[in-house]
């Protein structure tokens, strides 16, 4: 056994294995200091809150405190490993300043009330607009970190009872475009791959996907891969020098901003070069004399140009790419989160499709998630979609809803598109959403242009409810504040990027009174007094597993399906991935096998959008288009960016997550040893804009948009020339105004309006930005960790290391034999 400080090494220790064996298991653990292991009194099985990559882990329990998390060693995800935010973020359970009473706004103040206070001022808000306004003047905003059994319940409360269409979650903002992308090229949500085709691949490529730090464990088999026999070659496109692209046989850094360039010029390539599986693509697509034609112009040299990416590299990529045996990819937010988003993306599809590289042991696409249960939340209904991936634009999918909840189909809203989160912000501000239940995310740091939000969310005529277990920024400007349970306190299952569900047990009480948000719901329910149309009960469980087993029914025929699911069969060694039935008892390892999809028109769950305009395909035209259900291969154009560089704003500013961080800090902040590592904003710039403007590490620089600006010390790091680089983590809740960032802090006080015409995500990555020197260092050092994407281009910084309660024993065991 070793122990390892994995705050200065985040991913541990190395366990090298070849393609096709199995990944080794090395058991992480974590437990209070003086705590030792026979000294626990119990271990509760669950899974990771913090990040998308389901690692499974049990809780440390000892007088009914949770102690410390080990990784299951038998997971098919992580085989024991765990992430550092999983192994330190446990401790923000225990902070003191946790909501435990219902708070209620009392002469413009927060002051605390009762439950029955609380709810009955909720309820009688909703019922108030219902008669008044109709269920248009009510919306729900919430997360990506609740139980598939609470947005199942929540998305039968909002669409089945109240009838409202303005249903939708955070993932808006991390991963729509993942949803997006995948019902553009089959027709429905479902990643194609899994995390076993990293044991296979023979080329991973990474499209602006940092996975060094949002998906450490994922990480760490690929480091185990690299450091293997055989190792794979690995493709990077980011416009920071990050760790993957440390590892890369290729980087590509564009221009933020222009990915669809830089994928047509990949796809020119690989048509070039004929190398294309035309066999499958005549049996399994459509589309394809469509792509052929748009990416004649789009040459390596334009590309060259229009991203500032060196042609042979380009054609590097495109040669490994394109001569792969078994090819694996997977896209985050550096895609998702930039101009032609969605487009963009397709493209890495494209590329699988053409290819024949779908289905196969190291031949998928991972569309990635940001948040742990993101897949649940669409999944359920609680984007906004209807639950079981059914379609809104299928009048025969509707009434089988409709059959399920036992209510009439007409009672389903289903007459315009799902509202998403950008558009209810907008109804919010005016006026004709008047009531806002928002649950477990704070848009008040997370939303783009935070002047405009605050101005929202702070409407006297807004009804506006939070249910969340710390007093966030958006918390303080609630009517109504929910204290809830998370994590460790409470039972659910939840789903992650590659389809495998895991259950998570409660293992202690919450704090005071706050309470499970399944219960919370079901009070709002009752109070509502929701009728099926017999006149029973809308919501027909009490419990989570009677909540699944209903969510289970729902799901039955559907892609997403669990029937053959069960609590008791969770609690076995392993999650398990769906569809699982009673023909696939034991999971669905990879979908899409022999270019079976899920696009029949009668099945599908999306028609598909119009790249470039957003509107929905009609049913006949995609009925013509695709009436066998194949896979769609959709050409995009690319297009030039909405809010260029200009003179007065010279710089590009993207922003993006770090390694120590979740969010908005409102757990990894109350975590020592992460918040220690990345305690403050920072701003990243290239060695020769930092030449150029004559700035230095530490210097205290101020950023500037059109909409606001921040304040924060500079880290001259890898990224590309022209760019600088914000994590967006930092808000309000820990600071105040005069400590150097203060009032300016949060990264989203610069981002902009916009999104996405597809997936309707925000841009984060392409603002217009200048940048000032304020005043040199005094010696201090921006407060960027050492360890990552962050780290300096030259000289010395101290290095980011924790203290003894950092320490974590690694337990290697051999695992053997074939993936």
């Amino acid at each position: 056994m070793a122990r390892v400080d994995r705050i200065a090494e985040p991913w541990g220790t190395r366990t090298p294995y070849g393609p096709g064996e199995r990944w080794p298991m090395r058991v992480d653990s974590h437990l209070t200091e003086g705590t030792r292991p026979a000294e626990v009194d119990r271990w509760v099985q669950s899974a990771s809150m913090l990040h998308s990559n389901g690692d499974a882990m049990d809780i440390a329990v000892k007088g009914g405190r949770i102690v410390g998390v080990r990784g299951r060693s038998e997971d098919r995800v992580n085989h024991g490993r765990l992430d550092p935010k999983d192994l330190y973020g446990w401790q923000a359970n225990h902070s003191p300043d946790r909501l435990s009473t219902p708070l209620i706004r009392r002469a413009g103040e927060l002051v605390e009330t009762d439950w029955e206070t609380a709810m009955e001022s909720v309820a009688h808000r909703t019922r108030e607009l219902l008669e008044e306004r109709g269920p248009s003047s009510i919306g729900f905003y919430t997360t990506g970190q609740l139980f598939l059994e609470e947005y199942y319940t929540l998305a039968l409360i909002a669409h089945g009872g109240i009838g409202t269409n303005h249903v939708d979650g955070n993932t808006r903002l991390c991963t729509a475009t993942a949803a997006a992308t995948l019902k553009e090229s089959f027709a429905c949500d479902g990643q194609p791959g899994t995390y076993t085709d990293v044991d296979h691949a023979d080329v991973i490529c990474l499209y602006g996907h940092n996975v060094a730090e949002t998906q450490t464990v994922l990480w760490m088999r690929i480091l185990d891969r690299l450091a293997g026999p055989r190792p794979p070659a690995i493709v990077c496109v980011d416009p920071r020098r990050t760790l993957v692209a440390e590892h890369a046989t290729v980087h590509l850094a564009p221009r933020p901003g222009t990915n669809v360039m830089l994928m047509n010029a990949l796809l020119h390539e690989l048509l070039e070069h004929d190398w294309v599986d035309h066999d499958y693509v005549e049996a399994h697509a459509v589309g394809f004399s469509e792509l052929e034609k748009l990416v004649q112009g789009y040459t390596v040299e334009r590309a060259a140009e229009v991203c500032d990416v060196p042609a042979d590299e380009v054609r590097e990529a495109a040669r490994l790419i394109g001569t792969s045996r078994r090819l694996m990819s997977t896209v985050l937010q550096g895609f998702y989160q930039s101009h032609q988003a969605t487009a963009a993306a397709v493209q890495v599809n494209n590329i699988h499709i053409i290819r024949g590289m779908l289905g196969q042991p190291g031949c998928g696409v991972l569309q990635m998630n940001g948040q742990p249960s993101a897949q649940n939340t669409r999944e359920a209904g609680a984007d906004g979609d209807l639950p079981g991936f059914r379609n809104w634009s299928n009048d025969d999918h509707v009434q089988e809803l409709a059959a399920v909840w036992n209510v009439d189909p007409i009672d389903i809203p289903h007459y315009s598109e799902p509202t998403h989160a950008m558009q209810i912000m907008r109804y919010v501000e005016d006026g004709s959403i008047r009531f806002l239940y928002v649950t477990a995310t704070n848009p008040a740091v997370s939303m783009p242009e935070l002047r405009r939000m605050r101005s929202i969310l702070s409407q006297e005529r807004l009804f506006l409810v939070v249910q969340d277990i710390f007093l966030s920024e958006t918390a303080q400007l609630a009517d109504v504040v929910l204290p809830a349970a998370t994590w460790g306190e409470k039972t659910g299952t939840f789903t992650n990027a590659d389809r495998t569900v895991h259950l998570s047990e409660k293992a202690v009480d919450p704090p005071g009174e706050a309470r499970p948000d399944l219960d919370i719901l079901l009070d709002y329910a009752e109070r509502l007094d929701l009728r099926d149309k017999d006149g029973a009960p809308l919501v027909k469980w009490k419990t989570p597993e009677a909540a699944f087993e209903g969510w289970k029914e729902c799901s039955r025929g559907r892609p997403c399906d669990y029937t053959g699911l069960t609590y008791d069969k969770l609690r076995g060694s392993s999650g398990i991935q769906w569809p699982c039935t009673e023909e696939h008892p034991e999971g669905t390892e990879r979908i899409y096998v022999n270019g079976a999809f899920w696009s029949a028109p009668t099945y599908c769950e999306s028609y598909g959008r119009d790249l470039v305009t957003g509107a929905p395909v009609e049913p006949t035209e995609y009925q013509a288009l695709n009436p066998s259900g194949k896979a769609i291969i959709k050409a995009a154009e690319f297009l030039p960016l909405h809010e260029p560089p200009t003179e007065e704003h010279p710089f590009q500013l993207i922003t993006g997550r770090t390694l120590y961080h979740f969010h908005t800090r409102t757990k990894t902040g109350r975590a020592p040893q992460l918040q220690a590592a990345a305690a403050d904003v920072w701003v990243e710039c290239s060695v020769a804009d930092a030449a150029a403007h004559g700035w230095s590490e530490g210097d205290l620089l101020r950023v500037s948009t059109p909409r606001g600006q921040v304040t924060a010390r500079v880290r001259v790091s890898g990224i590309r020339d022209g760019v600088l680089f914000l994590p967006f983590h930092y808000g309000y809740w820990d600071t105040a105004p005069g400590n150097g960032s203060g009032d300016n802090r949060a990264a989203n006080e610069l981002t902009l309006t916009d999104w996405d015409p597809a997936s309707k995500q925000p841009i984060f990555k392409t603002a217009a930005a200048a940048a000032t020197r304020l005043r040199p260092s005094d010696g201090s050092v921006a407060p960027a960790p050492s360890t990552t994407a962050s780290r300096p281009a030259h000289g010395s910084v101290p290095a980011t290391r924790g203290d003894d309660s950092a320490l974590v024993d690694e337990e290697h065991a051999p695992s053997g034999g074939e993936a």
